[in-house]
């Protein structure tokens, strides 16, 4: 059986950019015409995507393999962690939920899950010419090193270099890299084939006397140094600058509640991206202002969040908004928030009962089954402001623990391809389970003119794209950044000799 040739990232600590740098060597070997896959055992996000088969894998994979050109898989990442509080996770194992365990108890059954990991990794290897691994924090974490399968544990299974990249935007980068090799054991030093300098901004001219310097105290290269890249690919978890980005003021304002468990804020990314409209994220009644539309995220932990909402005083806003018929949209678990009142019987979220918003007439009940699928589907016919979104096409997929039920007087927003209801619509007030909903063109379409048309704005202001499109452009743009400042002819000698 053939087996791909490897290079994995590394990063001095989290966040370092490795997600963007291994999507953006992905582009890279595709555009030069090999099968490509990416791969991260581990990964911990709240921000997951379901595939074809209807299994939960982390996002930044999934964006890594639509730079391969090709369709995720759980296999490029056989383990996610999903954070439920401070102290635990819910453990995906190959697309499937485990259970939710606190740190000592995931640490004790990592053994049993390390064959998973192996066979979900030779799977992949035999299928691709190039496999370009990601991994997690930091390796020099001495303290996990005994039982790290998503480092070095991973680059040895795997036979894979590594290429080691550090954060110069957070200051101290040369520290931080020769502190990581120094931290390192002598056989995971020498798999160490390469570094990267990555988010510098400014003229690199002013750096290289520090390269030279690091040269002759280092004896492992510097392959280049990465610009922070204006590129817009979705992000991997809530690290994420999307949170505190404060760009122009669009035609249009979309408010986005920043939960404290916000998941799957990637939703989001198409509207944001859609020029003369401002989406921007907001955790304080003071910011709310007065938008177009306000939007209730999905969230890892409904019950807390909507509890937060409450003792914040956003909850008390948004209904004064919608009282004078802001158009609210609730996603997810944002729907479930809309809803009369949420109960929890099998304490899957901690117990008890708690009322919703009471902004649509629906009721939602926790059970253990997470429903998980990709669906596609029609918008019924919509009233209220948002009645321009009626027979749109929308897809998207479903992932959630709750039940919810329609009320007497619900009125259903969408008509699923095989046959069921999903969503509600009260006046301006509307929701639905459907991740993915505003990446629609034609969803899209039918929001910007139905809010340009409260306002008296003339739609064809605002510019409405392919999404799918937009983001090839963005994978090339990221492409050509790294064929530019990184030693692309040392990286394929590296990924040609392996280990």
């Amino acid at each position: 059986m053939a087996k791909a040739k490897s290079i994995m990232i590394q990063g001095t600590m989290s966040n370092a950019g490795k997600s963007l740098l291994t999507a953006g060597l992905c582009r890279v070997f595709r555009q030069d015409g090999y099968s490509v896959a990416p791969f991260k055992s581990q990964n911990m996000a709240l921000n997951s995507f379901i595939t074809k088969e209807g299994l939960e894998m982390g996002r930044a994979q999934v964006v890594q393999a639509e730079a391969c050109g090709i369709e995720p898989s759980v296999l490029m990442n056989p383990v996610l962690l999903k954070p439920v509080t401070n102290m635990g996770s819910q453990v995906i194992v190959n697309g499937e939920v485990l259970g939710n365990m606190g740190a000592a108890e995931y640490y004790k059954i990592k053994k049993r899950i390390l064959p998973e990991i192996i066979s979900a990794y030779e799977t992949l290897s035999s299928q691709y010419d190039i496999i370009v691994l990601e991994g997690a924090g930091s390796p020099a974490e001495i303290n996990l090193k005994d039982d790290d399968m998503v480092n070095m544990g991973m680059a040895r299974i795997a036979r894979s270099p590594v290429l080691l990249a550090g954060d110069i935007d957070r200051g101290g980068v040369f520290a931080q890299l020769y502190g990581t090799l120094e931290l390192l054991d002598k056989e995971e030093r020498e798999m160490v084939k390469g570094l990267i300098i990555n988010k510098f901004r400014g003229d690199v001219e002013i750096l290289k006397p520090g390269i030279e310097l690091f040269r002759q105290r280092c004896s492992t290269p510097v392959l280049g140094v990465m610009p922070f890249i204006d590129v817009d690919i979705d992000d991997e978890d809530s690290l994420s600058e999307r949170f505190v980005r404060s760009g122009d003021t669009g035609v249009l304002d979309i408010a986005v509640i920043r939960l404290p468990k916000i998941s799957n804020f990637t939703d989001f990314a198409a509207l944001e991206a859609t020029e003369g409209v401002s989406l921007r994220y907001v955790r304080r009644p003071a910011e709310l202002g007065h938008p177009d539309m306000i939007i209730l995220p999905g969230t890892k932990n409904t019950i807390s969040d909507l509890l937060w909402l409450r003792q914040s005083g956003l909850e008390a806003a948004i209904k004064q908004r919608a009282s004078k018929g802001c158009v609210i949209f609730g996603i997810c678990g944002g729907y479930q928030m809309l809803g009369q009142r949420i109960d929890d019987p099998l304490e899957t979220e901690g117990g008890g009962s708690v009322e919703g918003l009471g902004l649509l007439p629906i009721m939602t009940e926790f059970h253990n089954e997470k429903r998980r699928v990709q669906i596609g589907g029609t918008v019924l016919q919509a009233g209220g402001v948002l009645d321009g979104l009626s027979g749109r096409r929308v897809e998207g997929y479903e992932i959630h623990m709750g039940r919810t039920t329609h009320l007497e007087e619900a009125r259903p927003l969408l008509k699923l391809d095989d046959g069921s209801l999903d969503g509600c619509w009260n006046a301006d007030v509307y929701g639905c389970y459907m991740h993915g909903f505003f990446d629609s063109e034609d969803c899209r379409r039918g929001i910007v003119v139905s809010l340009c048309k409260r306002r008296g704005i003339d739609p064809e202001s605002i510019s409405v794209f392919d999404i799918k499109e937009y983001k090839e452009k963005q994978y090339d743009l990221l492409a050509d950044a790294v064929r530019i400042n990184l030693d692309m002819e040392s990286i394929y000698r590296i990924l040609n000799e392996g280990l």
